[in-house]
Formats: C-alpha cells, sequence, structure tokens
C-alpha cells in the first residue's frame, strides 16, 4: 500500500490472527463462543498478558481530541478500526453494541466508551463520522488522524493495518481488522470481539468487564 511498513511476512501473520474484513471476507466462528467461555469465562478471545490500554491522542470529530487513556481511565472502553462505507462488518458491529448497551442500561452505559478509528480518512470526514455513528449511538465517539499513525497503534494491538485502495481505483473495498477490542476498567484482561459476534455473547461478556471495576 506504500505506507505501511511492516514487513509482509508480519501483515500476513497478524491477519490470521485478527481476521480481516474486506468488509465481506470473514466468516465468524460462532460455535467456539461456548468453548471459550467454559475455558475463560468470556466468549469472546482473551488475549494473554495484555498491558495497559493505549496511550494515543487522534482527532475527535466532534472537535478537539481524544487521548484514550486519559478518557477512558476507569471506564471499560471498546475501540474499534473501521470506515463508514463499509458494506457489513462495521455497521453490524455497531448496531450489535448500540443495541446491547441499550439493554444494560443507563448505570452501564455512563462507565462505557465506544470508540471508533476510521482508517478511511479521505472519505470519513468529521461530519460523516458525527452523522453515522449518531444513527447508532449519539455518545459512541468517531476518530480520525494520520494514517501512518493509526497504522502504528493497530500494530501495537496485535491488529493489522487498514489495505486502503488508492485514490481512483474502480473497487472501494477497505481491507481491515474485523475485531472490536475491549478494555475493562483496571486493565487486568483485553478481549477482542470477532465479526459475527452474537448479541447474547455481546451481552455476557460486556456485563462481566464493566463489573471487574479494577479488580484483578
Amino acid at each position: 500500500m506504500g505506507r505501511t511498513s511492516a514487513p509482509r511476512f508480519v501483515v500476513v501473520g497478524l491477519l490470521l490472527l485478527a481476521g480481516v474484513g474486506a468488509c465481506r471476507l470473514e466468516a465468524p466462528e460462532r460455535e467456539e463462543a461456548g468453548r471459550r467461555a467454559e475455558e475463560t469465562g468470556f466468549r469472546g478471545r482473551v488475549i494473554e498478558n495484555p498491558g495497559p490500554r493505549p496511550d494515543f491522542v487522534l482527532n475527535d470529530a466532534r472537535g478537539g481530541t481524544f487521548d484514550l487513556r486519559e478518557e477512558t481511565e476507569d471506564r471499560l472502553a471498546l475501540l474499534f478500526f473501521g470506515y463508514t462505507h463499509c458494506p457489513d462488518v462495521c455497521p453490524i458491529h455497531m448496531s450489535s453494541i448500540a443495541e446491547v448497551k441499550r439493554d444494560l442500561g443507563l448505570e452501564f452505559g455512563r462507565s462505557t466508551s465506544v470508540i471508533f478509528v476510521t482508517v478511511d480518512p479521505a472519505r470519513d470526514t468529521p461530519e460523516r463520522l458525527v452523522s453515522w455513528l449518531g444513527g447508532f449511538d449519539p455518545e459512541f465517539v468517531g476518530l480520525y488522524g494520520d494514517p501512518a499513525k493509526i497504522d502504528s497503534i493497530q500494530l501495537a494491538l496485535g491488529l493489522p493495518p487498514a489495505m486502503v485502495p488508492e485514490a481512483g481505483a474502480a473497487a472501494y473495498d477497505v481491507g481491515h481488522a474485523s475485531a472490536v477490542v475491549a478494555f475493562p476498567p483496571g486493565d487486568s484482561i483485553r478481549v477482542m470481539f470477532p465479526h459475527g459476534t452474537r448479541q447474547e455473547d455481546w451481552r455476557h461478556d460486556l456485563a462481566t468487564l464493566a463489573a471487574l471495576g479494577g479488580s484483578e
């Protein structure tokens, strides 16, 4: 793509681990959710030795900047990298999270941040981000910034950087990581939710993560 400095074999390995939507490529392994719950207590994919949540600052579509660590300290944070013209992965994730957020109630909503980082800033203007995310939940945060910086953030999380077509390309499907990354209060655990996560699985895991309250 020209702007990605990661070696090709590293990127390919990350694609296999994290899953990439183009946006229509990934078929979720739903039957594994029960097995994961038996092993870890979570239906999403628990990441071992996660470390603290990322420490980065990007532009907030509503104005100003957004410091992820500072703004989401002691909160459950759900972080996703996508684009608003995505035909399936992105709107499915956002609508599922919005529905479960409403189901879990006001207290849950007040202590949870949902952050959407665009990997397609050429088309995802601040106005479009606010409008598109507002269709799911007006409290969802839309961020944008330098593509090279966003690539580095994704790589640090074990996610592949996005594959964005050149300007003027006939087809404009953007390849991007299809997992939502969850950081509970205290960062005692990190859980990734693949495309296709069912609402009952979201509901189970998000309620459990929010209840951790920073405890080990």
